[in-house]
């Protein structure tokens, strides 16, 4: 693999304020909480309802044992879509947020070690296959995958830099909340550009990805094309090694 050499940036690290970009015209946000962290609320409370019923009944030794969990191969598909949104300033790193759906407010926030226009250019090949790498953690590290706050990132074999996982910022949510209508698509937003020309605006792409879970170390997810029709191919791999 080629290799540019780049020091790891820190998950606070931020641009200093010559650079900054333009920001987006402020819209309020009514993104609602993702139904896995609604649902674990819930089943938090339905547990202690359960406990306090089950401490009133009496104890009975069964005859036999049940078989508990279900069969191998009936595992539900119905969580493997999300919606997966690149964006940045043309000449700003791009990132990568994954939602439930473009309701929903983001999972993940990753910033990728890659400039919005030389994405651009990658995509236009035809194929992308981005990597996030970063090292095995002890068996008793109980650290999500996508809880890692630090990857080295290759784009087609070629090493670029190191990805930063981030909390959604103020502006990040602001995108999410232009694109809420928005399934799949790409485009521009407006940004601030009477001084900065076409530069000063905002580059997004948002698609369907399926999601594949290989192991605890491992996810992938495949951009899915509307209706089947031909376009871009990209993958993301997570992974730790």
């Amino acid at each position: 693999m080629e290799e540019t050499k780049s020091d790891p940036p820190t998950p606070s690290s931020s641009a200093s304020p010559s650079n900054r970009s333009p920001a987006l015209p402020r819209q309020p946000v009514s993104l609602i909480q993702p139904s896995q962290k609604r649902n674990k609320n819930n089943k938090t409370k339905v547990l202690r309802v359960f406990r306090s019923v089950f401490r009133s009944l009496p104890i009975i030794t069964p005859a036999c044992k049940m078989p508990v969990g279900l069969p191998d191969g009936h595992k539900s598909s119905s969580n493997n879509c999300v919606t997966g949104t690149l964006f940045g300033y043309r000449k700003g790193r791009v990132s990568f947020s994954i939602q439930e759906n473009p309701r929903c407010l983001p999972n993940l926030v990753v910033e990728l070690a890659m400039q919005t226009n030389a994405l651009q250019k990658e995509m236009s090949s035809g194929m992308v296959r981005i990597a996030l790498e970063c090292e095995k953690r002890q068996e008793k590290d109980k650290t999500r995958l996508m809880e890692e706050p630090l990857w080295t990132m290759y784009c087609n074999g070629k090493k670029n830099g190191y990805g930063v996982k981030r909390e959604a910022t103020d502006e990040d949510l602001n995108v999410m909340e232009l694109l809420k209508a928005v399934s799949m698509g790409a485009g521009v937003l407006p940004g601030n550009s009477e001084s900065e020309g076409p530069d000063g605006e905002m580059a997004y792409m948002r698609a369907h990805f399926d999601r594949v879970v290989g192991s605890k170390d491992s996810e992938t997810l495949y951009m899915l094309s509307p209706d089947g029709n031909t376009g871009p191919e990209l993958s993301i791999f997570f992974v730790r090694i």
